[in-house]
């Protein structure tokens, strides 16, 4: 790629030829404003806020989109250029409820740190007619309020281009704006994903998840509940951001810590539950291949992939493994086996999980998932909720020594752990597979060519006489190409791990938000992604089916995997839906 050279503000710049001036300011170490703009998802020039002066242009141009040239002279603070974004923040502001006080993204919202950064107080600003909307609190996961909305389009456009599902969009024109559904629809009644990457990318709090603090509170204060929590893989792995950590800083001890000083009974960890995913997973994937059952077969751990596939593929269902996800096969056997061994009645157990992702919120409402008789999870927090409520209950998160898990549900191995990352739950399965179909010791059990933050992986591994082909695919618009592939008969793999958010787990719906400059400029999936194999890498035990508490439940308890017990406690099944 050719280079060129170009002067912003005066400083010589050396920048690629299909560089935009925005890319070349970074360069630059310039940072110019944006609030609209998301590299490759929403390149449309529409906030304004990035508008530059380019010599020898008649107008202001939108730096994002706006493509350097050979000799390009561009400034980025000139007065003019100052006075049009704070004009263009008071525009804003003059149809925006400014409720930041009581606000979830106050502090952390980028249309608020423009205001700051600008000198744009607030204040009353073109007084007139202002839109009005009703809040949507139809959807399990999320409320959506537009009275907050600066039509910046971000969601719809993730919605669309990387989860290929459009449920949200642009309606009418000009004053009377405002993103909605189709047919203005509740979300509840179309066919969301409840992936929540609209709320990851919304810069103001707009969209937000439905909050638990209060009902994991009161259960926590009653004397009669035993409340366990779980939290998942990747929180450890985005939960110190939150508190001012780098990115891809692991905060497990302090995470155990935190947890325990907010009063649950029991700190476990969805990583046990994890190892034991693998363990009928990949017992459920060798009896299809030596039994002749329907392959490929497919992971079921994202409930936001699998509420895609019972929308838009389901026809398809059968590829997909019966085993429960992570987060319920933990609430299930903690209220089986758990609940025996400690004499307590599940219906006095609380199961509170922290996810990364949104759609567990869905998850634990789902039919089909209450081996005890009673919902496997009560409550499913975020990543964002859990460091609300370590911040609302006074406790220091910085100060906190390491602490580990509680046992017998707390005790992981390496497979378990990766299980957040794009690739981990193949690598985790092959660990396993690989040793019981060779019935030999896997001495490298790092699984490379499924690692690595691209959309879509293939490889091929030969094993015990087999070709073994499998695919990774992580953000619903790479599982349509696989699953197309797999409706046409085209794709001859044997297994397939789907994840709907891209990056997988470590950049779901419910981790901490990044600024759209962070996004742009930094893998952030890459940075969480690394805590999680570096953890990995440090464990004593990496394989699942070393697991000694896993071995001891099935001694004790589940006989073997895909035992009749195994399959009624740990399985699920799965609904055809309609596209709405």
């Amino acid at each position: 790629m050719e280079n060129v050279n170009l002067k912003i503000n005066g400083i010589d710049v050396c920048a690629p030829a299909d560089a935009t001036v925005l890319e070349a300011a970074h360069i630059a170490g310039i940072k110019i404003p944006t609030l609209c703009f998301l590299k490759d998802i929403n390149e449309i020039g529409a906030c304004r806020m990035c508008v530059v002066e380019v010599k020898g242009a008649r107008n202001l141009v939108a730096a994002c989109v706006h493509p350097v040239s050979e000799g390009m002279e561009v400034q980025t603070n000139t007065p003019q250029l100052l006075a049009s974004r704070r004009r263009t923040l008071q525009l804003l502001l003059s149809n925006h409820e400014r409720t930041c006080l009581s606000c979830v993204r106050s502090g952390n919202c980028e249309l608020q740190q423009m205001c700051k950064e600008l000198g744009v107080a607030d204040e009353d600003y073109f007084s007139g007619e202002k839109n009005e909307y009703e809040l949507d609190l139809s959807a399990a996961h999320m409320i959506r309020d537009n009275n907050k909305c600066i039509l910046c389009r971000r969601c719809s456009a993730v919605c669309e281009k990387v989860q290929t599902v459009g449920i949200i969009g642009p309606n009418n024109r000009g004053f009377a704006s405002y993103i909605g559904t189709a047919f203005d629809l509740p979300l509840a009644e179309t066919s969301c994903v409840s992936c929540g990457q609209c709320i990851a990318v919304c810069p103001t709090g707009a969209l937000r998840e439905k909050d638990s603090l209060d009902d994991v509170l009161e259960a926590i204060a009653d004397p009669s509940k035993h409340v366990i929590v779980q939290p998942a893989p990747s929180v450890r792995a985005a939960l110190g951001e939150e508190f001012g950590y780098p990115i891809g800083t692991d905060v497990e001890g302090k995470l155990a810590a935190a947890l325990r000083r907010i009063g649950f009974d029991k700190v476990f960890d969805t990583d046990f539950s994890a190892d034991l995913t693998i363990m009928e997973e990949a017992h459920e994937f060798l009896d299809r291949v030596q039994n002749g059952g329907v392959l490929p077969m497919m992971t079921s751990c994202s409930p936001g992939w699998i509420k895609y596939c019972e929308h838009y593929y389901p026809d398809q269902l059968d590829h997909l493994s019966s085993c429960k996800s992570p987060q319920q096969m933990f609430g299930a056997v903690a209220k089986t086996y758990y609940a025996e061994k400690m004499g307590i009645d599940p219906k006095d157990i609380v199961c509170v999980s922290v996810m990364p992702c949104t759609a567990k919120k869905f998850e634990i409402g789902r039919d089909d998932q209450s081996a005890a008789g009673v919902p496997d999870v009560d409550i499913a927090m975020t990543t964002r909720e859990l460091a609300r409520l370590i911040k609302r209950l006074g406790i220091d998160f910085n100060s906190l020594p390491d602490e580990g898990f509680d046992d017998p549900l707390g005790e992981s191995t390496g497979a378990g752990v990766i299980f957040g990352a794009t690739g981990g739950v193949m690598e985790a399965a092959l660990r396993t597979a690989v040793e019981t179909l060779t019935g030999e010791e896997l001495k490298d059990v790092e699984f490379k060519e499924v690692r690595g933050t691209e959309g879509i992986k293939e490889a091929v591994y030969h094993v015990a006489g087999m070709d073994v082909k499998v695919a990774v695919a992580s953000g619903l618009s790479n599982a349509k190409i696989v699953m197309d592939k797999v409706r046409s008969g085209e794709a001859d793999y044997h297994f397939i791990e789907i994840m709907c958010c891209p990056g997988g787990c470590v950049n779901g719906g419910g981790q901490p938000q990044v600024s759209g400059h962070v996004r742009n400029f930094t893998d952030v999936r890459a940075l969480r992604a690394k805590v999680l194999y570096e953890n990995d890498a440090n464990k004593a035990l990496r394989k699942s089916h070393e697991n000694p508490s896993i071995k001891k439940l099935y001694d004790e308890y589940l006989e073997k995997p895909g035992s009749e017990k195994a399959h009624h406690i740990l399985h699920t099944s799965y609904v055809k839906r309609t596209i709405n």
